[in-house]
């Protein structure tokens, strides 16, 4: 395993130039952006550097992250809050510090390099390792737990829902059948046991066969769709006029959300026909980015990781809350804050 310093210092952010370019026009006097998922801090750094004037609050469950990204950005020490938080816990984190709003934000959603370099901390099928896939090892819900005690039922939800697996109900009735001789404590069996439910035909295509399953179990470990869900309108919310939003999402379950609040925000509440909109329904974002932008293939070529990369942004240009433009208004969100699961 490399040295910690050698692999930050080849660390590749992903879409770097894009995410600070679409950010930068917010950085008035006194702005305050957030790194909503901090990692091990390229962004951030990019940001600060190019940025004088901001302040910067850099979120993160991972506490090995927060404590990498410190290291890297000690010196913008005087001009960084680094906080221990999922970032649906925004809105808190941003009372506790006196912010009453915002002027950028930056989510680079999925698993970060440091949670896939990382061999103890079961992320990948590559090689065996411990079962747990927590992106904050203090939280109590593990990928163990969850392979050995879900039902057959829920366990081909989730591999259905968050990994788009289209044998969910073989590949959980094989773990079920499997567990009941001897129970998963790591990695490798599992994604063995994955590999020998998937028909051999699909095996040939489409990667190694338990990448969906365990993109299923990650999600599901670190309820990582349903804090997406409640944290972009926070986000949105949380934004001065003439601030902005930039997300890079890996996949179609995180990209969905991201594309539908962006929408809502951009679009006119106003019944259609009407020759003026009344006041209160014109939009309140500003879309920065038409559709979702991929990553040039020379980047893609220094960085297979952006390989699946989705870029989309956008600019506040009024007051009002995006949550009550969705479908349900707030009642989803509340939902979910309720039964997601949550940082201990």
């Amino acid at each position: 395993m490399a040295a910690v310093g050698e692999r930050e210092a080849g660390h590749v952010p992903v879409m770097l130039e894009r995410c600070v370019d679409a950010l930068a026009p917010a950085a008035v006097p006194g702005a305050v952006f957030v790194d909503a998922t901090l990692g091990l801090g390229g962004h951030s750094e990019a940001l600060l550097a190019r940025l004088p004037r901001i302040r910067l609050i850099g979120l993160d469950r991972d506490p090995q992250a927060l404590a990498r990204a410190g290291g890297r950005l000690a010196r913008f020490a005087d001009r960084t809050d680094l906080v221990h938080a999922v970032y649906d816990e925004l809105p808190e984190v941003l009372g506790r510090l006196g912010v009453p709003e915002i002027h950028g934000i930056l989510f680079d959603l999925g698993v970060s390099s440091l949670q896939l370099d990382v061999r103890e901390r079961g992320f990948a099928y590559a090689y065996d390792a411990p079962l747990d896939m927590r992106m904050d090892q203090t939280a109590p819900l593990t990928a163990q737990e969850v392979v050995n005690t879900y039902s057959a039922q829920d366990l081909a939800r989730i591999l259905r829902e968050y990994g788009e697996e289209r044998f969910a109900g073989r590949v959980a009735a094989a773990i079920v059948a499997a567990r009941a001789k001897e129970p998963f404590t790591t990695t490798g069996p599992l994604a063995e046991l994955v590999r020998e439910s998937i028909p051999a035909a699909t095996r040939r295509t489409g990667g190694h066969p338990a990448k969906r399953t365990f993109q299923a179990l990650r999600i599901e470990v670190n309820a990582e769709l349903t804090v997406l869900e409640r944290a972009i309108p926070a986000a949105v919310d949380a934004l001065a006029v003439g601030g902005r939003i930039a997300v890079l999402a890996y996949h179609s379950l995180e990209d969905r959300p991201v594309k539908r609040v962006l929408a809502a925000g951009a679009s006119s509440t106003a019944p259609p026909g009407l020759p003026i909109a009344p006041p209160g329904t014109e939009p309140l974002l500003r879309l920065l980015t038409r559709g979702a932008q991929e990553p040039a293939e020379d980047e893609v070529a220094q960085n297979p990781r952006a390989a699946s990369a989705k870029f989309r942004a956008a600019e506040r240009v009024r007051k009002g809350a995006v949550a009550q433009r969705m479908p349900g208004g707030g009642e989803r969100g509340e939902k979910h804050r309720r039964t997601g699961n949550r940082r201990s």
